[in-house]
């Protein structure tokens, strides 16, 4: 019972309940979610009234057969050379879409760096560190997670690498 109050009580997502229980600083952001919209990321930046260099997208990639989450700005696109370098791969594609959903346990648009179902290899770009905090998704459509870097560096396991391009 006191699992299903926290799940309430943190907005009802495994990457709420997740920075609950490490008892991590986060603010929640919800919006009206558009499924119209062409970029979830730039809506995000919008709804919430922040730079769309605060604002991560969260990218799932497949480098050498293996999934790995990368954290980008949504003003930028990840740069799948510089992920695989980063990870030490040799070669990384965009993820099949079904796949990832299947394996983070989120859907496409969703998708959140934390809680994720089965947790992959993260790395977040590097300018991450320019921010006091970031927002990210905090695991469904319309709802944003505002977090320190750090804390999403060590809530992930995750690298810093600079694998997004302007």
């Amino acid at each position: 019972m006191a699992k299903k109050q926290a799940k309430k009580a943190a907005g009802g997502t495994p990457a709420t309940v997740a920075l609950t229980a490490a008892r991590a600083e986060f603010t929640l952001h919800a919006y009206e979610h558009d499924p119209a919209t062409p970029s979830y990321g730039e809506e995000a930046a919008r709804a919430l009234g922040v730079s769309a260099d605060r604002v991560f997208k969260t990218l799932v990639a497949d480098v050498d057969g293996d999934l790995t989450v990368a954290v980008v700005p949504v003003s930028g696109s990840l740069d799948l050379k510089a992920l695989a370098t980063a990870v030490g791969g040799k070669r990384a594609a965009m993820a099949d879409p079904a796949a990832a959903e299947r394996t983070t346990g989120y859907v496409r648009g969703g998708i959140s760096p934390l809680g994720q179902r089965k947790p992959l290899r993260t790395v977040v770009d590097s300018s991450a560190r320019e921010h006091p905090t970031v927002c990210v998704s905090a695991g469904r459509r319309g709802l944003e997670v505002e977090l320190s870097p750090s804390d999403l560096v060590a809530l992930t396991s995750a690298t810093l690498a600079p694998i997004a391009r302007a």
